[in-house]
């Protein structure tokens, strides 16, 4: 059977579906236009999506063939599960296997804007350290302080996890309390989270509810002295409102993994000194980015011996091909 694989991927879990199936694998580091994406699909029995936008106009085009997509990521909003489960079309997504490393990228960041690493960084590349200065680039304390994750699944736990370390205060907003979190952390309703962190950190999905959840109104409740940090997707947070309130210092500064409008950003966020900006890579290292498509083989393989796959998203109406 064929696999279409839509970007590069290393060879060794690629290596694993050539053992049963012919792979065809975009070779080229590059998100492919939606015409060559329907083309490489037209014969395809399951593809490995890696970063493509996979809509009704692309699941109309596809050949009748094609039993999976498997989503390399844990979001997939990129992809219409909803309408791929009316022709038969199994989605699948890569769960655990990065939530450990984008909890460490999240830290990363929101320490990189609180102690102002990158603006220290630059500050030393141009010259400008001629010695120590007593009250120079002088940052916020972490330890100590109270964070509040909004989404507490897999990932946000593994920050609240992190947090204790620190000796910080935890609070969480999720759907449901979570029974028997170990991590003690405590939880509340999303207004009075804003009122008392003084880091707000983001790991929801994108759906209609959660769509600028972070919006002007919610920036206005947050801590003049607080800091934001987004790492779930970009529309969560309404930008505009965020530059807004960085403007008139409605908080102190934010960090974003992440993007509206992605991969486009906000000009104004560029200019700001108080934000950090990383380009996505909250499951940035390479074990894990390789490990990541170890899973999404394994989902492929299950569903083309006729399988349900493991990490199975939506429900399939019939079988297909």
């Amino acid at each position: 059977m064929k696999v279409f694989v839509s970007f590069w991927l290393p060879e060794a879990p690629i290596a694993i579906l050539r053992q049963k199936h012919t792979v065809v694998m975009n070779e080229e580091q590059r998100v492919l236009p939606q015409d060559e994406l329907i083309a490489g699909l037209a014969d395809a029995d399951a593809m490995l999506c890696v970063g493509s936008r996979v809509d009704k106009t692309v699941l109309d085009a596809v050949g009748p063939k094609l039993k999976i997509i498997a989503n390399w990521g844990v979001g997939y909003n990129n992809i219409d599960a909803e309408y791929a489960a009316t022709k038969g079309i199994m989605v699948t997504n890569t769960p655990d296997v990065l939530t450990e490393t984008t909890a460490d990228l999240s830290w990363a960041i929101l320490m990189a804007v609180a102690r102002r690493v990158v603006e220290a960084d630059k500050y030393v590349r141009a010259g400008d350290f001629v010695g120590f200065k007593p009250f120079a680039m002088l940052g916020a304390d972490v330890w100590g302080k109270t964070i509040g994750i909004i989404g507490y699944g897999r990932i946000g736990q593994a920050v609240g996890r992190r947090a204790k370390g620190f000796g910080m205060r935890v609070l969480y907003h999720n759907r449901k309390p979570v029974a028997d979190d170990p991590s003690g952390a405590e939880y509340t309703d999303i207004d009075s989270l804003l009122k008392e962190s003084d880091f707000v950190s983001l790991y929801v999905p994108l759906s209609d509810e959660t769509r600028h959840l972070i919006d002007a109104k919610r920036l206005a409740l947050m801590k003049p002295s607080a800091f934001l940090v987004n790492i779930s997707r970009g529309p969560v947070v309404d930008e505009q409102a965020l530059v807004d309130a960085l403007k008139a210092k409605t908080i102190a500064g934010a960090a974003l993994d992440v993007f509206e409008k992605e991969p486009e950003v906000t000009k104004e966020l560029l200019t700001m000194s108080n934000v950090v900006l990383t380009p996505h890579i909250g499951s940035g290292s390479w074990e894990t980015r390789t490990n990541m498509a170890h899973v999404s083989v394994k989902n492929i393989i299950a569903a083309l011996d006729g399988q349900t796959p493991p990490n199975l998203v939506n429900k399939p109406v019939g079988p297909r091909g």
